[in-house]
């Protein structure tokens, strides 16, 4: 039997046991660097599958290691995020979450269920392959700083360093059964805005005794949209976005303050700092120019994140050769962001789509909503694609 036939069987035959870890996960959702329970599950499969593993990494983290024979001739890395969403779940299915405002909105509990199962699969492999396989089970990709900038700190790339990392992430416009790919740049970096609109309040009716910050928080908003129209250049994607306004004011109360909350994302470093100065610039000259004072503050996230060259092409070949070149997807460029970025800043890296939309089963919703959920059948290709992309690096390696 040829690897991939020992692969595809392994896969079939644990996918009933990797949809109930997924439940699981799905049913007792924890928050970024909250994932205790999460991790404590985690650490009893291991422990079944009796792959060693070190806890409390990044607080809640978990590295697993996979040592087959000649262990130290080359490492390779596969990565799932742990934390959910803040969001109320509204699926009517027997794993909806019990922890009341929590939701595995973004499938991450597919990421790590598709991990332990090919965890599961290599473990079966090690007559089959030399090497070690780095199994990252990190916290809090959500939230600011986020996992991955935490567990790199601590050593995660360390001990043995990978020549490669992989990471998997669902995407429900994509058919399950089908993976996607983009090379080079590919998921943008994000910062966080905050601006502080400061004038005089007062009644509605005596506007000419206030100084609005309403209006004038409202000037800032529609001119801070010349930095992506006007200031950008054209060939590089930008995205300035403002989703809260926070006045507390009414309908005859002008406020004191206004609080604006943002977000700024872009695939170039240089432009980005650019970008970050002239914000600041506007909204500080409009304000003075209107009479009110301004404070703008930039949380500067996560970085783009960059797929490399070389091991994008490789990834390609590894999925034509398990699932087929029709199942096979060229991604575009996306503006949403990812902290996998982080440990493509620090080797090859290597981060693709996993299809799990099925129209027949009415899985259709978005990221990020409260009736996410995935077709369970993408599991298997999840975690037979994750053990056989491994076990290609360490033989092609």
């Amino acid at each position: 039997m040829s690897l991939k036939e020992k692969i595809v069987k392994l896969a079939s035959s644990y996918l009933n046991e990797i949809v109930e870890f997924r439940n699981y996960f799905h049913t007792f959702p924890e928050l970024s660097f909250e994932e205790y329970q999460t991790a404590a599950f985690i650490s009893s499969v291991l422990d079944r599958y009796q792959i060693s593993y070190q806890r409390e990494i990044a607080k809640t983290g978990i590295v697993g290691l996979l040592r087959f024979r000649n262990p130290d001739s080359k490492t390779v890395a596969l990565r799932a995020d742990m934390d959910a969403l803040p969001l109320n779940e509204e699926n009517d299915v027997d794993y909806r979450s019990k922890n009341q405002g929590i939701m595995h909105a973004c499938g991450h509990d597919a990421h790590m269920a598709c991990l332990l199962g090919a965890a599961n699969i290599l473990s079966n492999l090690k007559n089959d392959l030399e090497g070690t396989i780095k199994l990252i089970f990190q916290p809090s990709e959500e939230s600011y700083p986020g996992g991955a900038k935490m567990m790199i700190k601590e050593g995660v790339l360390e001990n043995p360093t990978p020549v490669s990392i992989f990471g998997q992430h669902v995407l429900p416009e994509l058919e399950s059964g089908k993976v996607g790919i983009r090379s080079g740049k590919y998921m943008a970096s994000t910062d966080e805005i905050y601006i502080t609109v400061k004038g005089k309040g007062g009644h509605a009716a005596t506007p000419h005794l206030v100084t609005d910050p309403i209006l004038i928080s409202s000037h800032i908003i529609v001119a801070l949209q010349q930095v992506v129209s006007r200031i950008a250049k054209p060939d590089t994607p930008s995205v300035l976005s403002f989703g809260k306004i926070d006045a507390n004011g009414r309908n005859n109360i002008i406020p004191e303050k206004v609080k604006l909350h943002g977000t700024f994302r872009t695939f170039d470093e240089n432009w980005r700092n650019i970008a970050h100065q002239k914000i600041k610039d506007i909204a500080l000259n409009i304000a003075k120019g209107m009479g009110a004072s301004c404070n703008v503050d930039i949380k500067k996230g996560y970085p783009y994140v960059f797929n490399d060259l070389k091991l994008a092409d490789s990834f390609r070949k590894y999925a034509i050769e398990y699932l087929g070149e029709n199942n096979l997807v060229e991604l575009d460029l996306a503006m949403t962001a990812e902290d996998f970025s982080y440990y493509s800043q620090k080797l090859p890296a290597c981060f693709y789509r996993l299809g799990v939309r099925n129209e027949e089963k009415g899985v259709t919703s978005a990221l990020h909503t409260s009736t996410f959920n995935i077709d369970e059948k993408s599991l298997e290709t999840g975690m037979g694609l994750m053990a056989w992309i491994a076990a290609k690096e360490l033989i092609n390696r």
